[in-house]
Formats: structure tokens, sequence, C-alpha cells
């Protein structure tokens, strides 16, 4: 544990727009590597990291003016940390697809994936392929797939009267099947439905999905008092951090912090799953805090997972800090862990950002063993990475080997990699390969070529995807309304996307993501519109999108551009408890009100 330490002592100092002192716990060689020289001139308030849970203060500067049992099949995102190789991950965050993500990169910074309407199409199983029992398709989830437009409860009460037993075993296989589709709504009317009609009695994993699935789809408060629902026996650590995983997923520090606080007021033991949770919620909000969470891993002698470890190298590879990438895998495999193929992608996709073409590209050859045909499940991860370092032949080999029995999630990379290419027709012809394989496509395969388009400016061939996608009968989501808007806004029809983003908050099929008001407001910045820029500032607070530095840097910008003074805007800062980085202070020294020219001087 000491040496992870040792190997962030970094995190404190990116991205922060002033130096920090910190008091720490003692004064032994972990205090010290936190410890952080500090600027002359100190506001006398100071912040409680934990609210006590540290011995810890900050104080900022006056410059910076101001973080399995059959029934644990229904995967929630309590079990964010519990992937294997090989399993379906979307990406690495949310239960956790849309927690951990890298996002390229440059994320889209927290994008909530809850969407009630865009399902798969299919399991992602080549034909002719033997499926996994937990990949099959319960009788359940069919029925319900079947009848779209009913709810659950009618279509189930019908499917019992035919004859069908309901089960724990087909009810937990359904909902995970229900939650790989994003089905969230229809996933939580199905739990609704089975505790009325007293099917089989809940236990706490029961409860837990539950909790995950009411703040997925009615937000943290309803979550919240759901919980005091919960018969109190059952009302435990799982229940708790399941909750603080939606907060983490939702980006909501505060909430994130007291649940933290109130799950070891009540006795709770902290846990690496704690502790995980808010080194990724302090990944995306406040890095300087991610010292502190190791301090207190440290503290309470709590042993770093894999899991952690690869938390901290993503961080560091957002930072293109390489050397410390590669020192914390050096740490991971001191500690007797092997990286993950988790983490070898993200170290390769790194490696590719930051130009280390060699090195990236043998680690691709490491993922990728000595026989491709025998560890295809990999090719999806190669195939993006490889399109980055502009490796047209190894898109092109690989593909070769999935092509005559593509599975989805092979062509979606595919798709994706030739846009990356600008080799447009190569994706179409994936994208027509796929429809093929599909019996009933859904919106989530058509954004793939969509997102193509918005890439390429390709307006035209972007809207006749979509009528093609409507006359399909696609439902549409968050992932459709974000290609949508990037179509419109990267062909300069900024209004357009704007008009359609409002028309889907008002169809209330989902949340729309963090990046596609982002799109939107980062155009509207460049064009100094503070009036547009504040009206989508807001639309993001209403739809849950709150205290997120990158919200602030695209607002205040937009005062920069129209040279108009924002007055107050160090208080809204504080009041979200959001402190900017140097960027963003720099930012605000130009469109400060009260800032003192060589005019203004000599006019006193």
């Amino acid at each position: 544990m000491w040496a992870v330490r040792r190997a962030s002592t970094q995190f404190r100092n990116q991205g922060l727009a002033s130096r920090v002192s910190r008091i720490c716990c003692g004064k032994t060689e972990v205090a010290r590597c936190c410890s952080v020289p500090c600027n002359a001139e100190i506001i006398g308030t100071q912040e409680k990291v934990f609210d006590g849970m540290l011995c810890c203060t900050r104080s900022y500067s006056s410059s910076s003016i101001f973080l399995k049992s059959h029934g644990e099949v229904c995967f929630f995102s309590s079990q964010a940390d519990t992937k294997t190789n090989g399993e379906d991950d979307d990406d690495l965050e949310d239960g956790f697809s849309d927690l951990e993500t890298p996002q390229d990169t440059v994320p889209g910074d927290g994008d909530d994936l809850s969407s009630a309407s865009e399902g798969e199409g299919s399991v992602d199983t080549a034909v002719g392929e033997k499926k996994s029992p937990l990949s099959r398709t319960s009788e359940i989830t069919k029925a319900i797939l079947n009848a779209p437009a009913l709810p659950v409860s009618k279509v189930l009460d019908k499917w019992v009267e035919e004859g069908n037993e309901v089960t724990r075993t087909e009810v937990s296989l359904a909902m995970l099947n229900l939650r790989r589709r994003r089905l969230f709504v229809k996933a939580l009317q199905l739990s609704e439905w089975v505790e009325a009609k007293k099917h089989f009695e809940f236990d706490d994993k029961n409860y837990a999905s539950r909790l995950d699935l009411i703040a997925k789809v009615k937000g943290l408060y309803s979550a919240e008092n759901y919980i005091k629902q919960i018969p109190e026996s059952f009302r435990n650590e799982k229940v708790y951090r399941t909750l603080l995983a939606n907060c983490v997923s939702t980006t909501n520090v505060k909430k994130g912090e007291q649940l933290f606080n109130k799950m070891k007021d009540l006795g709770f033991p902290i846990t690496c799953f704690a502790c995980n949770q808010l080194l990724l919620l302090y990944k995306r909000t406040d890095k300087k805090k991610i010292a502190d969470v190791l301090l207190l891993m440290e503290k309470e002698n709590i042993k770093p997972t894999i899991f952690t470890y690869q938390i901290l190298i993503d961080v560091k590879g957002q930072a293109n800090d390489i050397t410390g990438m590669e020192q914390i895998v050096e740490t991971m495999k001191d500690e007797g862990l092997e990286p993950s193929t988790e983490i070898q992608t993200l170290m390769a996709r790194y490696y590719a950002a930051s130009g280390e073409k060699d090195k990236a590209e043998a680690v691709l050859k490491e993922i990728e063993g000595d026989d491709i045909k025998k560890n295809r499940w990999v090719s999806r991860m190669l195939i993006p990475i490889y399109a980055s370092l502009g490796r047209g032949d190894e898109v092109d080999r690989i593909w070769n080997v999935c092509e005559h029995n593509p599975r989805l999630e092979e062509c979606l990379a595919v798709i994706e990699a030739w846009g990356q290419l600008n080799q447009v027709e190569k994706a179409e012809e994936a994208f027509e390969k796929m429809l093929k394989k599909l019996k009933k496509p859904s919106s989530k395969h058509y954004t793939a070529l969509l997102k193509v388009y918005a890439n390429h400016k390709m307006l035209s061939k972007g809207k006749d995807l979509v009528r093609r996608m409507g006359e399909s009968g696609c439902l549409l989501g968050p992932l459709t309304w974000d290609a949508i808007v990037k179509l419109y806004v990267s062909a300069g029809e900024v209004e357009k996307a704007d008009s359609i983003l409002g028309k889907a908050i008002k169809q209330k099929r989902g949340k729309p993501l963090f990046s596609t008001y982002m799109a939107i407001m980062d155009k509207y910045a460049a064009k100094g519109d503070v009036h547009n820029a504040e009206k989508m500032f807001q639309m993001m607070r209403q739809g849950g999108y709150t205290s997120r530095l990158r919200q602030f840097q695209a607002l205040i910008l937009a005062y920069v551009n129209s040279k108009t003074p924002a007055y107050g805007f160090s208080d809204r800062l504080k009041a979200d408890n959001v402190f900017p980085n140097k960027s963003l202070a720099a930012l605000m020294g130009q469109a400060d009100p009260f800032k003192k020219t060589a005019l203004s001087e000599l006019l006193e």
C-alpha cells in the first residue's frame, strides 16, 4: 500500500489552480507524500475532506477562489468491480459501464446512460456458438420484449395464466437480460411485480437491485426514500453501497461523501469497494482528493484490489503521465497482481494517445496472444486502438477473422474504426453486414454509423439514416440523441441541435448524456452566446448534471468571448463545492468584473 502511495504522489498536483496545504494525521512518509507547499495568501475558511473521516483539512490560496449464487445474477451497481477478463463490460463504468470509462482520453465526463428505450437487438454471440447460461434470454424477457408497449405487470399476469412458473432463477436471469439491454424501467416494473405477487421472499440482493433501479429511473432522492421502506434486517452495507455507487454514477460529490460518512456512522466497515467508489468520483471531479482516499486506505489497512490499480492507471493515463502509469503497473506486479486485459487495453490506449506507437503495439500483441482465432473475444478491444494508431492493415487483418460470422460488438468496433480511418464506405459495408445478422436491429446499431457521419460532417447521409431508423420502428434514446445532436452541431446547425435536444427531454425516454449537452454548450460558448450558454447550463442542472468543472469552464468561456463580466461566478462555484483548476481560474480572471487594469488604476 505504501508503494501505491509513493507512486501516486503527483495526483494532488494534477489540474490544480493553486497549491494546497495539508495538516495530516501524523508525520509519516505517507503524510509527507501528500503535503504540498502553499501560496502566501490563504483564505480563512477550511474544508474538511470527509467530515472527520480523515484527520486533515485544506486551506486554499486566494488565487484559487476555491471531489455467486443465482440470486446474485442481477448485476447492479454495487457489483462494479467484480468483472473479470472477457466479461461483457461496455466500458468500465455504470453498473458500471458509465462510471469508470477512460472515454477516449478526453472524457465526455460522466455520461449516465439510463435509457429505457435503447435495448440491444441481440446477445453478442456469433451464430452457431454455444451460449453460456447467463447469455441466454429468459422466457420472462422474451414475453416482455414481445409486448414493448404494455406494462410488465399485464404481460406477466397473462404469462402466468398460460401456465408458466415464476422462479427466482428465471427472474434473476430476466433482470440481467433487461439490464444488459439498459431497459431499466422494464426491470424496475419486473421487480415491483415480483414483490407485489409474492412469488418469492426478497433478500438483501433483491432490495439492493430494486434500489439501484429506482436510482437509475427515478433519481437519488427516490432511492434514498426507498431505503426507509426496506426491512431493517436487510438494510445492510450492500444496500448502502449500491446507493453510493449511484451517487458516483451521477457524479454527486456532496451526496457521495455524506453517504460514505453515514455508512461509517452506521458501523459498516470501510471496504475497498467504497474506497474505489470515491476514487472513481474524484477521478472525475477533483483528482487532488485521490491521495486522501489512498491515505485512508493505508490508515485502515485496506488492501487495494486490481480494480483500484485500474482506476489509478486510468487517472495517470488521462493526465498523460505515462511514466507514472508504468510505475503503478510495476507496483501492482510487485504486489503479486498481473494486469488484466482491461488494464492492458487502457495502457495501449494511452500509449497510442501519447504517441508511444511501439509500446502500444507491443501491448496489443500481448493482449492478442498467439492466436487471434482462439482469443477472438479481444478483437473488439484491439480494433479501435489499431485504428487510433492509423493501422488500417491490422484492422483489416482482425476483421477478416471475424467477418464471416461477426459478433455484434465486433461490428460496432469496426464501424467506428473505419470511420476513424476515414474509410466511410467500409464502415457502411460493415453496418449492412451487421443488419443482415440481426432479426430486429435497435437504435444502438444505427447509432454506430450515425456517429461516423457526424464526425465526417455528412449531414445528408445522417438524415437519411435517421429516417431509415424511424421506418424500422426503432425507439430512440440517449445514445441516438447524442449522435443526432452531434450530427447537426458538426454541420454548424447548433440551434437545430438545441431544438432536437429539447424535444428529446420532453419525450422522457431516458436521460440525455452529459456529452450531448456539452456539444451544444461548447458551440454557444465559442460564439460568446451567454444567454444560450446559461440556458444550457440550467438544462443540465435540471437533468441532474451538477457540480461539474467542465460545465463551469464552458460557461465562463461564453462570458470571456462575449467580453461580458461574470458577476458572482466564484460564489456559484462555492455553492456547488467546485474548485477551479488552472485553466478555469485563468478564464475567471479574464471575466472578473472587478479586475484592475492599468487604466482603471490610473483613474482611481
